[in-house]
């Protein structure tokens, strides 16, 4: 078995949402006709770009807090083995319980069989990508459990049975009036009169969703970051939901990504810093709760956390794929990519949509598995103007480029570039090909381009025009000048 600084490497087996469907150019190309969708995704992304850039305005020491947030990501990845213990030593020293999961489907076992330990058979949740990375829904689902997702956004997508298309705000492609019309078709006790005024909306939500609160037995969090010196497990967020599913269940299960760790509080200070800004253009999250183990008569009895691995180690061993392990999931490069702004999260086929979906999906399932999403991308290079930890996402797309043209085996464009490469090494050869190139002339009179090929050559004129052939070649063109 491969290792990586002492840890077996471990790829994604089983249930999931990491694999996308079918390639990211027929998805996109279907979600470009949706003109709803490109509206509510314009007005959305703009919104977002403009409280992020007045909030981060106002800190003269931005860049520096960035690279700071780069420098502390990569040390922990260089020690991740030992952090990770530590971190384990202290959960378990203050009361909580620690389980290991190499992929998905232990993943779910595991949560599965300590939903069914406490009795219970629904849980409520909160916003939790590494839940939505291993299915853990569905997987409950069919051992009978359901599980109530608390975030609003969350609901929205889970009511109107539906899939998240942004990390942060999963129901972005949705509009005001579709949001009444799921919750009058899917909320029991809705009033019959619910118009589609935000605050009416969200009155709905918090009355539907306080008899859940109440009730529930256990809940389910992820993490957006673990101090591995004090064993401390911090969530972030904006509406209080994660308040709640936090303090008032008797057992909480925290599934949480190995990347996840801070060494020490001093650490955690950059981030709180850096992620609400670039998340959601705020100086601070509303809240921000914070839990060491268990406290006897304050909060849950019963915690238990469970550490993810999933491909995360595979990841690891790549010493430049590596660093999309730092992304601290602010969807900041989503809400600048002109890509994901006109074709929507959905398209990416993968619970990590954008431009940082587009590096981590791939590697944590085997780029060829997500082969199409490293081209989905204009490399211009916004992503990583905005990414709060500095993570050159342009580069690690044409990395894995790289990556999928080595391990995808010979192929049409792989000769004709070494035809090209061979043709042009001498120039004996590439003046012969020039005069070979007139031939295309024939092809594209009436328009002067080509705008069609057979195959192999038609995979390119799909999508773009060739230009026609010049009559004249610069090389002769040359030689009729007047010195």
């Amino acid at each position: 078995m491969k290792t990586f600084l002492g840890l077996p490497t471990y790829a994604p087996r089983g249930v999931g949402q990491l694999r996308g469907d079918e390639p990211f150019p027929v998805a996109a190309r279907r979600e470009l006709g949706n003109e709803q969708l490109r509206r509510n995704l314009g007005h959305a992304t703009r919104t977002i770009r403009a409280k992020r850039a007045a909030v981060v305005g106002e800190v003269p020491d931005w860049e520096e807090l960035r690279r700071a947030g780069e420098a502390l990501k990569a040390a922990t990845m260089a020690r991740l083995p030992e952090l990770l213990t530590q971190l384990e030593e202290q959960v378990t020293a203050r009361g909580g319980h620690v389980h290991w999961a190499r992929d998905a489907n232990e993943a779910n076992a595991i949560v599965a069989d300590l939903v069914r330990a406490a009795g219970a058979d629904e849980v409520v949740k909160v916003k939790s990508m590494a839940t939505q990375e291993i299915g853990l829904n569905e997987a409950l689902e069919a051992q009978g459990i359901a599980a109530w997702e608390t975030d609003l956004a969350e609901l929205i997508v889970q009511l109107g049975h539906d899939k998240p298309s942004h990390i942060l705000v999963p129901a972005i492609h949705r509009n005001r009036t579709e949001i009444r019309d799921i919750f009058l078709r899917e909320m029991p006790s809705v009033p019959a009169d619910l118009t589609d005024e935000p605050r009416q909306l969200a009155m709905a939500a918090r009355e539907h969703l306080r008899r859940k609160f109440l009730s529930a037995k256990v809940a389910i969090s992820g993490a957006n970051f673990a101090v591995a010196e004090t064993g401390t497990l911090a969530v972030v967020e904006s509406e209080g939901n994660g308040r709640m599913c936090l303090t008032l269940p008797p057992t909480l299960i925290t599934v949480m990504g190995i990347e996840k760790l801070v060494p020490t509080w001093t650490d955690l200070e950059v981030f709180l810093q850096l992620l609400p800004r670039s998340s959601t253009g705020e100086r601070m999250n509303p809240y921000t709760s914070l839990w060491t183990g268990v406290t006897p008569g304050d909060g849950p009895q019963d915690f238990h956390l469970v550490l993810l691995d999933n491909g995360r180690t595979a990841v690891l061993a790549d010493e430049v794929g590596r660093s999309a392990l730092h992304c601290i999931r602010c969807s900041a490069c989503l809400n600048v990519c002109p890509v994901y702004e006109r074709t929507g999260g959905h398209a990416y086929g993968s619970v990590y949509p954008g431009p940082i979906g587009a590096v981590l999906s791939p590697q944590l399932t085997g780029v060829e598995d997500n082969a199409s999403l490293p081209y989905a991308s204009s490399l211009c290079g916004a992503c990583f103007d905005a990414c709060p930890v500095r993570i050159d996402i342009p580069a690690l797309l044409v990395h894995l480029r790289a990556r999928h043209v080595e391990e995808s085996g010979p192929s049409a464009e792989a000769a004709s570039m070494a035809a090209v490469s061979w043709v042009m090494a001498k120039p004996g050869r590439f003046r012969s090909g020039e005069k070979l190139m007139r031939i295309g002339r024939l092809l594209g009179r009436r328009r002067d381009r080509i705008s069609a090929l057979p195959p192999p050559l038609s995979a390119w004129t799909a999508s773009r025009d060739l230009p026609r052939p010049p009559a004249q070649s610069f090389r002769e063109w040359w030689a009729t000048r007047d010195d």
